[in-house]
């Protein structure tokens, strides 16, 4: 069994092709790792960054792809403005969303990762907007959860970085990189 940690840059396709139009010049996971036989488990979105595990072990891929294991999935969200307690109550209560209620969350305001490496376009920031991290841990994984949970307690998710699933994390994996797990 073979299982692989990867650290996604921004802007870069969960999948090791692109199907999209002929001659996309968008990047995936065939720009970084060349590694045959491990496939995705589960998905990021390509606007968002961070731990990604990939595997041969197709159990091991459902355990962590399928909502109903409840494999939690620690995220580092970098939103606009400064979240109050009640907004912050509202993520752990769950929120309503088109798709229906999110089971509870986990969640702490934080400081601003220590080891957070630079994105590639920078977020815009505007002078006017203060904007704050937080850590949220959520059990599921609807479409764009986390983006959508942070919007509906009136804070837009500005960066977006997967930090844990499970008990692995990104603890010393550079951007871009991958590690046997």
């Amino acid at each position: 069994m073979t299982t692989i940690l990867f650290n996604k840059p921004f802007n870069v396709l969960s999948q090791f092709t692109d199907k999209g139009s002929e001659g996309s010049p968008r990047q995936t996971l065939s720009d970084y790792i060349d590694l045959p036989g491990v496939y995705p488990a589960g998905r990021l979105d390509r606007d968002s960054e961070g731990l990604l595990v990939l595997t041969d072990d197709g159990k091991l891929q459902a355990k962590i792809a399928n909502p109903r294991h409840k494999l939690p999935k620690t995220y580092w969200v970098q939103v606009e403005g400064i979240p109050d307690e009640a907004a912050l109550q509202a993520l752990r209560d769950g929120v309503a969303l088109k798709d229906g209620m999110t089971r509870p969350a986990k969640v702490r305001r934080m400081e601003e990762p220590r080891s957070l490496w630079l994105r590639d376009p920078p977020v815009r920031f505007r002078k006017s907007v203060p904007d704050c991290w937080i850590e949220l841990t959520i059990r599921e994984g609807k479409n764009r959860q986390v983006r959508r949970m942070t919007a509906a307690v009136g804070h837009p998710t500005l960066r977006l970085i997967r930090s844990a699933v499970g008990a692995w994390t990104l603890d010393g994996l550079a951007s871009g990189k991958w590690r046997h797990a």
